[in-house]
């Protein structure tokens, strides 16, 4: 079971996710001042400014947004520090697993990581053992309808550095190195796109082909993962 291509799920997945959940305003405050250890500016540092953009979309009081930069900066000093960490991990029919976690206690993240594997069919790998099968993407996507030349525009994109260009029946897909996202974004706003999302994520080199059952099961530990409060975000080498 395939996807034609491995933009396939860069759509969906997490925000999506979180947009459901009680907890969202925790995770985007983690996410936030993590971004914001690289400096407290969201215009100079494209990490953080990425992360309070999607903070507001899920509507976040601008309150617990300046107190989430305060934290990152070392302004506000409150709680444990929170820790990025990446685990790597394989799951049914070989499949890859780049899992990002946002944690103030990573032994306890370990643990629950490792019992959420064990109970879908995977398992933890050695450092580095899957990394290499993701690259680190800024991904846009514009409705196609406001593009009145499209020829033109990829051109403009290549000349940016953007590396990859889908078109779609509705939207036109965006993607190049994630140290590109303020550039592209910038570019794309001057000329007045509306860019329906926009995200930094792991994207898979190559998609890998697994049975339906494989599939299926899949599905249930990447959202088993999703769940669980330290875990911001889970990169796959499956259509899904």
């Amino acid at each position: 079971m395939s996807g034609h291509s491995k933009w396939a799920t860069t759509k969906r997945h997490k925000w999506a996710v979180d947009a459901k959940r009680s907890n969202k305003f925790t995770k985007h405050a983690k996410l936030i001042a993590v971004a914001a250890r690289n400096g407290g500016d969201p215009e100079s540092n494209s990490a953080l400014r990425l992360a309070v953009d999607k903070a507001r979309l899920d509507n976040m009081p601008n309150a617990n947004i300046e107190r989430a930069i305060k934290k990152g900066t070392g302004e506000l000093k409150e709680g444990n520090e929170i820790q990025e960490l990446y685990y790597e991990a394989y799951g049914p029919g070989g499949a890859a697993l780049y899992i990002q976690v946002l944690t103030d206690n990573k032994n306890r993240t370990a643990s629950e990581i490792r019992e959420i594997l064990k109970e879908f069919e995977g398992t933890l790998a050695e450092s580095g053992a899957v990394s290499f099968l993701f690259e680190k993407k800024a991904i846009f996507f514009i409705l196609l309808g406001q593009v009145k030349d499209k020829d033109a525009l990829e051109l403009s994109l290549i000349d940016l550095g953007v590396s990859d260009i889908e078109t779609t029946e509705s939207e036109l897909m965006i993607a190049g190195d994630y140290t590109l996202f303020g550039t592209i974004k910038d570019f794309l706003e001057k000329l007045q796109y509306q860019i329906k999302s926009s995200e930094i994520r792991f994207v898979p080199k190559a998609s890998l082909e697994v049975n339906e059952k494989q599939a299926t099961i899949l599905q249930q530990l990447v959202e088993a993962l999703d769940a669980n409060d330290d875990v911001n975000d889970v990169f796959i080498n499956v259509n899904l």
